[in-house]
């Protein structure tokens, strides 16, 4: 069998996890988080990461146990036995093909806007075309890419944070940077802070992809994927938080007209339309182009490893003779994503409904693994790190699949259901007992 080629350094897997989590994505959400916590938007973000930490922690942990392509599904796999992996590795699949359907409805909207003439399946193919184009010479260059990407947001998200502290203190908003939209015993209410926790913590999904290339790392030293995870948390939580910071002190008092355009019409309002123009610009084009890049890459190393495994068809886990790549993986993906894309991309709001319901879904069998692969198995007796704090993490993803819609829950459970069904028709071909 044909084996992933170890191009990857830390830095690499760093921006590739960025690139993933995307930090121009908060102003998709900014509008929702600002109105769902009465404009405590800062304490918003800072629960959020305490309650991504332990997922984080989690996965590097295993990451350490499993060097695995599969992610959950071999971490699972490894801890808790074959059918479960399947489980694992199927409730992931559902993130992760989703999402990037999801990131293709939503240039065609946002690029529908600018140029109204052209049908939005015409964007959506394009995108998952050029996406599928980059990735297809493997991960190195997908890296270079996403390099690109990242700096160019960064810039602008500079620029903007720059404009809006000049806006703040020529009158704008609290007039200044204060602690208001951290601390405000006024605004606050346990219920309105949980859902706007519940939405910021979405903002973070992705870090988690970089535990799929967890086989395409040149060093040996298995504690650099979990590095690369915390890192990026770390990194997504500062940026997110001075973000939400200075928007928070700028918001207040300004009435939004509609939370999905709240930045747009901030922007406009404290810095100009120029500005609020580049901001549309970069959100249509750069981001969402270069976001789908990693996303396309996480969901093809899933197949691959499952396909090698025989729990999914073998031909999965063919790898370019060149490239290095699961370039047949990547285009099954890439058709799966495109076909659900064109199908909902007037159904926008159904499809970002249930994008997140299969990460959850893999988040438990991830914390149920640490506790099972190090807890139970090797008794460490390390409780905080090994017992605590996937705990914690798992009262975490129950409280916020408890917060998701009905919608979301009812399609991920019959998602569920179906992957039950298939594991247990794998089990009796006895295609899922292999070697662990």
């Amino acid at each position: 069998m044909q084996s992933l080629r170890r191009t990857l350094s830390y830095y690499d897997l760093v921006i590739y996890g960025i690139a993933y989590v995307c930090p121009f994505g908060i102003f998709q959400s900014l509008g929702f988080v600002w109105q769902a916590s009465d404009g405590l938007i800062v304490l918003a973000y800072v629960l959020a990461t305490i309650c991504m930490y332990f997922t984080a922690k989690s996965y590097a942990l295993m990451t350490e146990a499993v060097p695995s392509a599969g992610s959950v599904y071999g971490y699972a796999r490894h801890a808790l036995g074959p059918f479960a992996g399947f489980i694992g590795g199927w409730m992931i699949l559902l993130d992760y093909l989703l999402i990037p359907a999801y990131v293709y409805v939503f240039m065609a909207v946002a690029l529908g806007t600018l140029m109204p003439q052209v049908d939005r399946a015409f964007w959506i193919v394009t995108l998952g075309v050029a996406t599928l184009s980059i990735n297809w010479f493997g991960v190195k260059v997908t890296s270079r890419v996403n390099l690109f990407s990242v700096a160019v947001q960064l810039a602008v998200i500079a620029l903007l944070l720059t404009l809006g502290l000049a806006a703040l203190y020529h009158g704008k908003g609290n007039g200044a940077l204060t602690l208001r939209p951290l601390y405000a015993p006024d605004l606050y209410h346990l219920k309105s802070i949980f859902t706007a926790t519940s939405i910021c913590v979405m903002s973070y999904l992705g870090f988690d992809a970089i535990s799929t290339l967890s086989e395409e790392v040149k060093s040996d030293d298995r504690r650099i994927v979990g590095r690369a995870i915390l890192s990026v948390l770390l990194i997504a939580a500062g940026i997110l938080a001075v973000i939400s910071w200075v928007f928070g002190d700028l918001m207040s008092g300004f009435s939004i007209k509609d939370p999905a355009a709240a930045t747009y019409e901030v922007v406009s309002w404290a810095m100009g339309p120029a500005a609020s123009a580049l901001t549309a610009w970069v959100m249509a084009t750069l981001v969402g182009v270069t976001n789908a890049l990693p996303m396309q890459v996480g969901v093809a190393r899933v197949m691959y490893a499952m396909g090698r495994d025989r729990q999914l068809p073998a031909v999965l886990a063919k790898i370019h003779p060149k490239h290095g790549t699961p370039y047949v993986g990547m285009v099954a993906t890439t058709a799966i994503s495109i076909t659900v894309a064109l199908v909902m991309r007037y159904q926008m709001d159904e499809l970002v409904s249930i994008v997140n319901f299969g990460a959850l879904s893999g988040f438990l069998l991830l914390h149920v693994s640490v506790i099972a692969q190090f807890w139970v198995k090797g008794r460490s007796g390390r409780w905080f790190v090994h017992l605590a704090v996937p705990v914690a993490g798992i009262i975490v993803v129950l409280a916020v699949l408890y917060g998701m819609s009905p919608l979301a829950r009812i399609l991920g459970v019959a998602w569920l259901i179906a992957g039950t069904v298939y594991g247990g028709i794998l089990t009796s071909r006895r295609r899922a007992e292999l070697a662990i």
